[in-house]
């Protein structure tokens, strides 16, 4: 058998540009997905319209948007140890994962412009079928990207040093990619100054960054050969079976209980950014590519620091640490606003620079932490599961968003009647104050609650033993340690 390649730093970056491609996507419909559907009275004034009901209309508690959108995410965090499983055990000869990432990439980059093509131009049951069969294709098609494309970070090096540098590498891209999500409402922008239609305008903008999104999937499922870096071989067992004897990892499990948290935070306060520059902070909305380039940029920074800060401390105190920066920064934004004696331009300034450390943090530490609880696994099990360990924690990930949009969408309407802009509708005699689904109060309290959830995560993170995970990685790396040990 031919001696495994050592991953260049070239095909680092050729594998992390996959993920600047999935995260525009992502970024995109954990941005505007609930801007579009339901937007608030100030998108309204500029021209958005109500497509599906707005308020909360399913049981008087929830919101058609809030509603496709969990379901979509429960379907895709089901679908994710299918997937896994199927990558784990697939005999295609360009690998377990290639295969996926390939026949994907463009179908997924399609279906998402077609969530924002709802048929009918008003308020119809034909938008929300239309909404509904999309969004769960959405999802189901980027969990068979993902969780196959994630699962080679922990194939792919073949040691911790270049494990660390690529999950830099795909932090980099993710936050970049993410950023590029940002950089819409400037785009659509340009042509509602050129004389376009505001609607018109964001779905040709979507079908722009769809495009750059596609290549970019489609760099890693042509440029990496998966075998001249990993030989693993394809698993014998069932979804169930390999699902079970994921989750007897007790370490695992401990890290799952954060990531929910942090997932469910960061989608409450991802969602509202938005909504929190037009109505907490009375910004033009493209404020929120400002800001999100400001934390990119502060990001990058801190990224410098982080292999030093990793091998210093460790990766589970900085993520504690980052939890509590989280904590600060949605804190922060629950209490921003024209009644906090600063400046508002001054106020934006201090959530960017808060986010940064902890974004910075979160970007590349997590994906490490599953690649090494796979590798440690493999020494106990004698089996290569990294494909399942990834597809549960994408689980993970998608549950706490499933909750987030959820919830996201009936908190922001609480106090809506309140607001100024429905207020002058009343006033003008217009329907305007009754359609718009959102209000400061209900937006201070996601944040809030976003802030509360970093807060339970961090003491979550406490219980993860990070000693005895990188002491069985030490006995796979050296014989003669496994040898003392028994």
């Amino acid at each position: 058998m031919a001696e495994l390649k050592t991953l260049s730093r070239g095909k680092m970056w050729c594998y992390a540009i996959g993920q600047l491609g999935w995260s525009i996507i992502s970024g995109l419909i954990g941005s505007w997905l609930v801007y579009f559907y339901q937007p608030n009275a100030e998108a309204m004034a500029d021209g958005m319209i109500n497509l599906i009901p707005a308020g909360r209309v399913v049981f008087g508690i929830l919101t058609i948007i809030g509603l496709v959108t969990a379901v979509g995410r429960v379907f895709d965090a089901v679908t994710d140890p299918l997937v896994g499983n199927w990558s784990d055990s697939c005999k295609n000869k360009l690998g377990r994962r290639i295969p996926f990432m390939r026949w994907s990439a463009i179908p997924l980059g399609i279906v998402f412009v077609l969530i924002f093509c709802a048929p009918v131009p008003k308020v119809s049951a034909a938008n929300t079928a239309w909404l509904f069969v999309t969004v769960l294709a959405y999802y189901f098609l980027i969990t068979c990207y993902c969780t196959p494309y994630t699962s080679l970070l922990a194939e792919l090096p073949h040691s911790q040093d270049e494990k660390l540098k690529l999950s830099m590498c795909i932090s980099l891209t993710f936050i970049v990619g993410t950023c590029l999500g940002y950089t819409a409402p400037m785009i659509w922008g340009a042509m509602i100054g050129g004389g376009m239609e505001r609607i018109p305008a964001m779905r040709i903008t979507f079908a722009i960054l769809s495009v750059i999104a596609t290549i970019c999937m489609l760099v890693p499922a042509f440029g990496i050969n998966e075998k001249d870096y990993c030989d693993a071989k394809p698993t014998s067992s069932n979804m169930f079976s390999s699902l079970g004897k994921t989750f007897k990892n007790r370490d695992f499990k401990v890290f799952l209980g954060q990531d929910i948290i942090y997932f469910f935070g960061l989608a409450m306060f991802q969602t509202g950014l938005p909504f929190f520059v037009t109505s907490l902070l009375h910004l033009p909305e493209a404020w929120t590519t400002y800001m999100m380039g400001g934390l990119t940029f502060l990001s990058l920074i801190f990224y410098l620091f982080v292999p030093k800060m990793t091998k210093k401390w460790g990766k589970k105190k900085l993520l504690i640490a980052a939890f509590v920066g989280f904590v600060l920064t949605f804190g922060f934004t629950a209490i921003a606003g024209e009644k906090l004696p600063l400046p508002i331009v001054a106020q934006a300034v201090i959530i960017v620079v808060l986010g940064s450390f902890p974004q910075a943090i979160f970007g590349i530490i997590p994906q490490t932490i599953v690649a090494d609880i796979a590798q440690s696994d493999e020494v106990v099990t004698g089996e290569n599961r990294s494909g399942m360990f990834y597809a549960a924690r994408t689980f993970a990930m998608k549950l706490g968003q499933s909750l987030a949009m959820l919830l996201f969408t009936s908190l922001a309407t609480i106090g809506v009647a309140k607001t100024a802009a429905a207020q002058q509708a009343i006033e003008a005699g217009e329907e305007l104050a009754e359609q718009a689904a959102g209000s400061p109060t209900g937006y201070r309290i996601v944040a809030l609650v976003a802030s509360i959830c970093c807060l339970i995560g961090g003491f979550i993170m406490m219980l993860f033993n990070e000693k005895r995970i990188l002491k069985l990685i030490e006995v796979q790396n050296n014989p003669d340690t496994k040898t003392e040990s028994e």
